[in-house]
This record gives C-alpha cells, sequence and structure tokens, in this order.
C-alpha cells in the first residue's frame, strides 16, 4: 500500500519525500512486510490449542513476544499483541517529524475518548478504578484519565479531566445541557465528541492535502457514515428526539445530506 500511495504522488510531494518522510516510510514498509499471510492464518485455525498458535507465531516477524508467558488464554495473547502494536506506533512516533507527529495524535484522539467513556461507565456500575484502568487502550492513556471516575457532571468532567487534554475542544455546548452522567447522557456525549473529532481529523488531513487528503477522505467518510448508521439504530430505541440526533451526526461523509 505504501507503495501504491508513493506512486500516486504528485512530483511536488516526491520532493521533499526523503528529506521529510523516507525513513519512517521505510519503518512502515518494515511494519507491513511482518504482518501475517493467508497462510499463517490457515495454519492458525489448524492449531489444537493455544500452545500450538505460540509456536507458530514464533516462526513470524511476531517471534517470541510470548515467550515469557506461562499458560496461556486468548485474553493474554490480545493484550501481548496490543502491547506490540503500541510498543510499535511509540517507535513510529518518535521518528516523526512535525506533521507526522501530529497525524499520530489524531489517531490517539478516539482512543482517549473512548477511555474517558469506558471508565465513567465502569464507576456508575460501581467497578473499582485500578480494575478500569487496565482496560483502557494504552493509546489512550494520559495522565489525569483517572479523574475521570470522580466526575458527577459534564461541567466537572471537561474542567478536572478533559480541559488539558487534546479532546478537550471536542466537548461542545450540548454536552453540558446533561445534568448528570447517567448512561444514557454518556452514549450521546461519546457521539458528540467523536462527530467534533472526526470532523476535526478530516479538516486536518484536507489541509495537508495531496495524498494524505485522497487516501484519509475515504477513510474519514467511511467511519463517519458508519457511525451515522450506528445512531440512526440505537436512537430508535430511546427517547431521542430526531432534532437531537440531527446533531450528533457527523457533517463529513457519503450519508451527511440524508443522515
Amino acid at each position: 500500500h505504501t507503495i501504491a500511495i508513493t506512486q500516486s504522488m504528485s512530483w511536488g510531494e516526491l520532493t521533499l519525500w526523503n528529506a521529510q518522510d523516507a525513513y519512517c516510510d521505510g519503518i512502515v514498509r518494515g511494519y507491513k512486510g511482518g504482518l501475517l499471510f493467508e497462510r499463517d492464518y490457515e495454519n492458525l485455525t489448524q492449531a489444537p490449542n493455544l500452545e500450538d498458535v505460540r509456536i507458530h507465531l514464533s516462526g513470524t516477524d511476531y517471534g517470541t513476544f510470548l515467550q515469557a508467558e506461562g499458560m496461556l488464554a486468548p485474553s493474554i495473547i490480545r493484550d501481548r499483541a496490543i502491547d506490540t502494536m503500541v510498543k510499535e506506533f511509540n517507535y513510529l512516533r518518535g521518528n516523526a517529524g512535525q506533521t507526522l507527529d501530529a497525524f499520530l495524535d489524531y489517531i490517539q484522539h478516539g482512543y482517549m475518548i473512548d477511555n474517558v467513556i469506558l471508565i465513567l461507565t465502569g464507576t456508575i456500575h460501581d467497578r473499582r478504578l485500578e480494575e478500569l484502568l487496565t482496560k483502557c487502550h494504552p493509546l489512550g492513556l494520559f495522565e489525569s484519565l483517572g479523574a475521570a471516575s470522580l466526575a458527577q457532571s459534564p461541567e466537572e468532567l471537561y474542567h478536572t479531566v478533559l480541559i488539558d487534554t487534546p479532546v478537550g475542544k471536542y466537548f461542545s455546548k450540548k454536552c453540558f445541557e446533561f445534568a448528570s452522567l447517567a448512561e444514557s447522557n454518556l452514549e450521546v456525549i461519546r457521539q458528540q465528541l467523536y462527530k467534533h473529532y472526526l470532523e476535526d481529523f478530516f479538516d486536518f488531513c484536507m489541509d495537508i492535502g495531496g495524498t494524505t487528503a485522497e487516501v484519509m477522505r475515504k477513510i474519514l467518510e467511511f467511519e463517519a457514515d458508519r457511525r451515522s448508521i450506528n445512531i440512526t439504530l440505537n436512537a430508535s430505541q430511546t427517547e431521542l428526539q430526531k432534532d437531537d440526533r440531527q446533531e450528533l451526526y457527523p457533517t463529513i461523509g457519503l450519508l451527511y445530506r440524508s443522515a
């Protein structure tokens, strides 16, 4: 995919390619080369137990990422795979230039939103904070995340948790209208945050232009359409009014005008 994108670049983009992004491009090509092939998945489906899964993965670029584990469970394999992904993500970010670094920030924003809602939902159901933090995605962790469990209203959530985070700017006036952080309100707040996040990410990519705009337009419009469909289906089972629902739809995507 990286090769195809490079070939579709304009001469203007290629002029500064080596100076700005060649090393990170090489890193991504290496990551892509380490993905499992179809034959690997076929072998995994035929493995009679998780120990055979470990043995097969040790012969791929995943290497010995499960070597330190004793008795395996699906959750352990998932967690170690996520750890590997996060390590690779952070290495790429550590070598990124200014624009790519900002792009990777945007990728993390979605995980931050989900983590905040997870903490709040878990708190409503009397789950321990330590347990909830272990369930948060590593790419969405930030220093004040744990304080979300103390928030009693949207206003407290904003001023004690989100105001100093990158996702604070997605907290709209509509979110402040809720008197409490009840579970039904949290889902609306999540959709509000995602709406503004996707629109902001879209504008960022369009400002970059070129191949980034071309590729990311399709990805972000697909995600916006997917969320619009989910909002419509879920709203039919709630008391959410049509006008309120309209405010949750992202203003991008193929379904935007018909949503």
